[in-house]
């Protein structure tokens, strides 16, 4: 009996760790299972393509808000071509409201919730009725079965015994260039109204032991990054730490991601933290908002008072990237609240800050609300919210403008000095306010329309700083140059970066570095001449004006100093 599960990720690098949960579990049994992965980028037709050259008896997908319509239209086709092969739906976005989407779509199953244990049942009755024996898939616990156009359920499956989990990568994986999966407990100590970790309660872990060596495995496969799904890892301290001085003792090269609750960390966790190497840990933490009362709103036991505290405890160690989130459209909060809400975050200096929208998930008791709070939300995936009492469509759209600002300049990392320069200048009375100016600009522009180039978005800065500030700065088209100069290619630099070296200085400049064994070769390193000491301007905020040469070095190991020194006299 052939199977094959498929999953749909978002991007090509992800991987998806359901689909290998459910043949690591069953890989003892006497049945052919492959998987399958693709992306929400490929041609539908082309999935299709390749998943009937694979000749499946039964098919799965895994099923999420940003991959259901597209699977629905997959296996739409699929049934159209083989009315033979039977489909089984798994994951989250089937799972709350299972017989309403196996009437409505095709296939014959749906396995809700944890899907090991039921899908190990569910196989070997298939391998028995394989054999023409009888079978009942009525009883089976987790499962819907359709047949006849009859909806028919086994009943609540009781969660699993972690430690029951198999590892579900194999040694003849790829891992090296991927995005890899993983999770050392489930569930959630907390029940925010918004998340289907709220449905269920309580928190299970796998034996340490076990997580030890399963992370050694991705240490020794050179894996680039392990994303950590637990969806509050460190809501037991002592099995965070525990795992956190394990890593940092491995000392490899894998980077590890993961979701905190920043007001639970302790002095010892941030102790343990502060031994990690710059950019092994990323940690994920989840703001929402600033505003205490839309916490309790949504069931969000804590404040952001302690938040910050811990956030910039954090940021003190200069070793870990964090990633803050906020959620926009929560009940209660209008525009201006989350406007504060964004300052306050901003002020912290998070490495990357994340504007999301509040999705009204299948399942979640926000959902429920939604009429008490007067929440209007699109029917279809993602279930995104249009607008509440508290806050129009209109400023939604805003919001969503200065999140793609955010998200580009600021996430990016490579244009931070340039919005240090609008950012703390005079210019505009908060974060917010320079964000949503530029994106007006944006919007006048119509780039929000269109696709712009890498050295575009610099030049966005040139034109709104003369066409809307109208200040005439020459220390910005310093500030822009050495930000492009800095992530960006030396050659072919556009024409809107204005050049001064000379060739001859820039010459003298390369032969006197040779000299002191500083480059070994004259093409190991840009030399551009800027009109301001950047260093004394980036340091201290003084703006000096004088011939400032800096070096970009092929190996980015760029320090900023004048190499004006090193013209020969």
């Amino acid at each position: 009996m052939n199977v094959l599960l498929v999953g749909v990720n978002a991007k090509y690098i992800h991987s998806n760790l359901a689909v290998r949960y459910l043949k690591a579990y069953t890989k003892d049994m006497d049945y052919n299972c492959d998987i399958m992965e693709f992306s929400v980028n490929d041609r539908v037709e082309r999935i299709v393509e390749e998943i009937m050259e694979r000749k499946p008896r039964l098919l799965g997908f895994s099923c999420y808000i940003w991959n259901i319509e597209y699977i629905t239209r997959i296996t739409t086709l699929i049934k159209s071509i083989d009315d033979s092969i039977q489909i089984f739906y798994g994951g989250p976005e089937v799972s709350y409201d299972s017989e309403n989407f196996l009437k409505a779509n095709c296939g014959e199953y749906v396995i809700e919730g944890e899907g090991e244990e039921t899908y190990r049942e569910f196989i070997y009755t298939k391998i028995k009725e394989y054999k023409n024996e009888e079978v009942d898939y009525s009883n089976i616990r987790g499962l819907y079965s359709k047949k006849s156009g009859q909806i028919y359920y086994g009943g609540n499956r009781s969660l699993m015994d972690m430690n029951k989990i198999v590892f579900p990568y194999e040694e003849s994986e790829d891992l090296a260039h991927k995005i890899v999966y993983y999770e050392a407990s489930r569930g959630c100590p907390f029940n925010c109204k918004y998340c289907l970790s709220s449905t269920f309660h309580g928190v299970r872990f796998i034996d340490i032991e076990k997580v030890k060596k399963d992370l050694k495995y991705f240490v020794d496969n050179k894996v680039r990054l392990v994303k950590f799904v637990d969806r509050t890892f460190n809501c037991n301290e002592s099995f965070a730490n525990k795992i956190w001085n394990y890593l940092i003792e491995l000392d490899g090269e894998t980077r590890f991601h993961f979701e905190i609750s920043a007001d639970l960390l302790s002095s010892k966790s941030i102790e343990t933290l502060s031994k990690a190497k710059k950019g092994l840990f990323q940690f994920e933490v989840g703001v929402q908002t600033t505003n205490d009362k839309i916490l309790k709103n949504i069931n969000r036991n804590v404040n952001f008072s302690t938040i910050k505290e811990k956030v910039e405890e954090l940021k003190c160690l200069k070793n870990i990237m964090q990633h803050l989130d906020l959620i926009a459209g929560l009940p209660g909060e209008d525009f201006n609240s989350f406007k504060k809400s964004f300052n306050d975050v901003y002020a912290i200096g998070p490495d990357e800050l994340q504007l999301g929208f509040l999705k009204l998930l299948k399942g979640s008791s926000m959902r429920e609300e939604a009429e008490k709070w007067d929440m209007h939300y699109s029917p279809y995936p993602p279930y995104e919210i249009l607008k509440t009492k508290n806050i129009s469509y209109n400023e939604l759209i805003r919001l969503k403008h200065i999140e793609h600002m955010v998200d580009k300049y600021l996430n990016s990392g490579k244009f931070n000095n340039i919005l240090k320069y609008f950012v703390e200048s005079d210019l505009f009375d908060t974060p917010f306010d320079f964000y949503e100016q530029l994106s007006l600009f944006y919007k006048e522009k119509g780039y929000f329309k269109r696709n712009i180039s890498s050295s575009e978005y610099y030049k966005v800065f040139f034109d709104f700083n003369n066409e809307i500030l109208r200040r005439n700065s020459e220390l910005l088209c310093d500030i822009i140059k050495f930000d492009y100069l800095t992530y960006n290619k030396k050659r072919g630099i556009p024409d809107f970066i204005y050049r001064e070296s000379g060739k001859n200085i820039e010459k003298q400049i390369k032969e006197n570095l040779i000299d002191n064994n500083l480059i070994s070769s004259v093409n190991d390193v840009h030399i551009e001449k800027f009109n301001y000491d950047l260093n004394q301007y980036f340091v201290n905020k003084l703006i000096t004006k004088k011939d400032f040469y800096v070096g970009f070095f092929n190996n980015s190991n760029n320090v900023l100093i004048d190499l004006g020194i090193y013209l020969k006299k």
